[in-house]
């Protein structure tokens, strides 16, 4: 039922299409045909005018009078004794013909246009329906394999719990790891979540002044051990002082999603180093996340902010939804900001920059309290 569903519509519009279509080559076809008839009646009515001042001719010549071969025969002129084509009559056919070619091409373009138009709506409609059932076909493919791993790893684990009798440390470490199991699972749900709500809109961010150095520390010390456990080298450089008008709740979101892509992309390579640098550019704050992971061909820059789109030319293994980076993107804009990607190539490492733009930078003053000053404060983000 739900397959006839969705292919219903679809037959449909590729029906009316097909339908439009054919209409479109009708009225070219009409359009051309008109033309012809026109033309061609002109070229009668020029042959019937050139037998009538034959005829005229043939009248002059048994002697008739030129006013009475005038008065049959309108469309003839009679010059020093001989009949031929009135230059009026010709010149009338002419203008007939134009007159028929000119509304039959505006006649016929208003229905090629409207349905040229219509053409280009279903194709459109197509599209969009083709990238929507593709989207959700990732996601489905993405959510049975991303949810099949961690509980298979839990199924296991509990199942090594009941049938054996463990010691504690070998307890620990199952817990440790269902636990990780189902901080993963939440993980992927929180993203999922999150993409949905900025999918629609449903997100409302407050602008107050947060320090980007505290943010980017307070993200990162939540990460050394895993960075430590996997030999990845975790820096931080931030100008002291920048400060950004943004979301202190989205701005974490943001830097734990970079941060994360960053874990991701180092980590098959066998360790190696992310940095984290901010500073003033003008009167704009820039922050740069480097990492010597695994990179991305350059042509990719952009389609790492694409929903569900995961890179890995390094190779290894990497759990995620796709979803990190496309959070990011949208946060970014919501909040005035604009965020790019940059690499290399494949084993070069790459580098994502974050900048919030001048109108959204502001030093604190004195007696300013957060959330009440900046440009287009709104209620706070929920992560």
């Amino acid at each position: 039922m739900t397959f006839r569903a969705r292919k219903s519509p679809r037959i449909l519009q590729l029906t009316v299409m097909a339908l439009v279509a054919v209409c479109t080559v009708e009225v070219g076809w009409w359009l051309f045909d008109q033309h012809r008839h026109a033309v061609e009646k002109v070229r009668e009515l020029q042959t019937s005018y050139a037998q009538q001042a034959a005829a005229a001719n043939a009248l002059l010549a048994a002697g008739a009078s030129p006013a009475g071969v005038r008065a049959l025969l309108p469309n003839v002129d009679i010059r020093q004794g001989r009949a031929e084509v009135s230059p009026a009559a010709e010149q009338s056919l002419l203008e007939e013909e134009h007159l028929r070619v000119v509304q039959y091409a505006w006649e016929g373009s208003f229905f090629l246009l409207a349905l040229g138009a219509c053409i280009v709506v279903i194709a459109r409609a197509l599209r969009a329906e083709a990238l929507v059932m593709l989207e959700q076909d990732n996601f489905l493919q993405l959510v049975s394999h991303q949810f099949k791993t961690p509980l298979a790893s839990l199924q296991l684990s509990l199942e090594t719990m009941a049938l054996r009798s463990l010691s504690a440390e070998q307890s620990r470490v199952l817990t440790e790891r269902m636990l990780s199991d189902l901080s993963r699972m939440e993980g992927m749900v929180t993203r999922i979540l999150e993409s949905a709500r900025l999918e629609r809109g449903r997100v409302e961010l407050r602008n107050e002044p947060v320090d980007l150095g505290a943010a980017v520390r307070r993200v990162t010390s939540q990460a050394e051990e895993r960075a430590r456990q996997e030999h990845i080298s975790l820096t931080a450089d931030i100008e002291p002082g920048l400060v950004v008008f943004t979301d202190p709740m989205a701005l974490d979101v943001i830097l734990r999603n970079l941060l994360e892509n960053a874990l991701a992309a180092v980590a098959p390579v066998g360790g190696g180093s992310i940095a984290f640098s901010g500073r003033r550019t003008g009167s704009d704050v820039e922050l740069t996340v480097r990492d010597s992971g695994v990179g991305f061909r350059p042509a990719d820059g952009a389609r790492l902010f694409e929903k569900f789109t995961r890179l890995h030319p390094g190779g290894g293994s990497h759990h995620g939804t796709g979803l990190g980076l496309y959070i990011v993107r949208r946060l970014m804009h919501l909040m005035g900001g604009r965020v790019s990607a940059h690499s290399e190539g494949a084993g070069q490492g790459s580098r994502f920059v974050l900048v919030w733009p001048a109108a959204l930078v502001e030093e604190p003053r004195g007696g300013e309290q957060a959330g009440t000053t900046g440009p287009g404060a709104r209620d706070g983000y929920a992560s």
